[in-house]
């Protein structure tokens, strides 16, 4: 018997993805998540008080590549697909958007926003980039045309742990961390605050935009277990 979670996550084939309904307003969702996921990293680097793990991973990978981070995000997405594999996370057509367009967006961020000087406007920079990216989250995800590389870890792991999406999402956040700072990557204490908030944030924004499919698909609903009612509570 098929069942649903509170978040109502579907884990579709790419083509039923695109007979699920609504798809323009599920395109837009995309897009937009996309373009604010690019700029939430151009501020929490323009901030200089530390980017999210997977910048700081991003950043050490940069040290060895005579590549630009936009690039470089590019082929980590396609190599972190190769993990989707023994996870059976299903792609979609925001997997292959995320992979090609999250990139050039972070870099079109970087040229379009200047790095502040004041240390109040940094933490502004670092507060609304750790905001902007659980926003993001939640609209490209919920509009349910397939995660993006890193986010499909997140969604693939919980399916088969068990766990919460906030507890998943932090742990994951935790590893690529360490992983780039091996790499020569920069954090600071704002990515700190990254990796503890970015998750409950995410949940919070999850609860409001995932984007019920009207049926049959919404009977195609796979269950993630620690993102129903009780991983909602936490």
């Amino acid at each position: 018997m098929k069942t649903h979670t509170s978040l109502g996550l579907a884990n579709l084939g790419p083509l039923d993805q695109l007979r699920a309904g609504r798809l323009p307003e599920r395109l837009v969702r995309l897009l937009v998540g996309l373009w604010l996921y690019g700029v939430s990293n151009a501020l929490m680097m323009n901030s200089a008080l530390g980017g999210s793990p997977w910048v700081v991973f991003h950043q050490g990978a940069a040290r060895h590549l005579p590549l630009s981070i936009g690039t470089i995000m590019v082929l980590v997405a396609l190599a972190v697909l190769l993990l989707w594999i023994p996870l059976r996370q299903m792609p979609g057509l925001g997997t292959v958007a995320n992979t090609l367009l999250l990139g050039p967006f972070t870099d079109l961020g970087l040229r379009m926003l200047d790095a502040p000087d004041s240390l109040p406007m940094r933490w502004a920079c670092l507060v609304g980039g750790v905001v902007f990216c659980a926003l993001a989250t939640a609209l490209y995800v919920g509009a349910q045309l397939g995660t993006g590389p890193r986010d499909g870890l997140m969604t693939g792991f919980v399916r088969r742990t068990g766990g919460s999406i906030q507890r998943v999402r932090t742990s994951i956040e935790i590893v690529v961390l360490l992983l780039g700072m091996a790499l020569g990557g920069t954090a600071g204490l704002g990515t700190l605050v990254f990796a503890l908030c970015v998750g409950p944030i995410t949940q919070w924004f999850m609860r409001y935009l995932v984007l019920r499919l009207p049926a049959p698909a919404a009977e195609a609903v796979a269950p993630l277990p620690g993102a129903g009612v009780s991983g909602a509570e936490e």
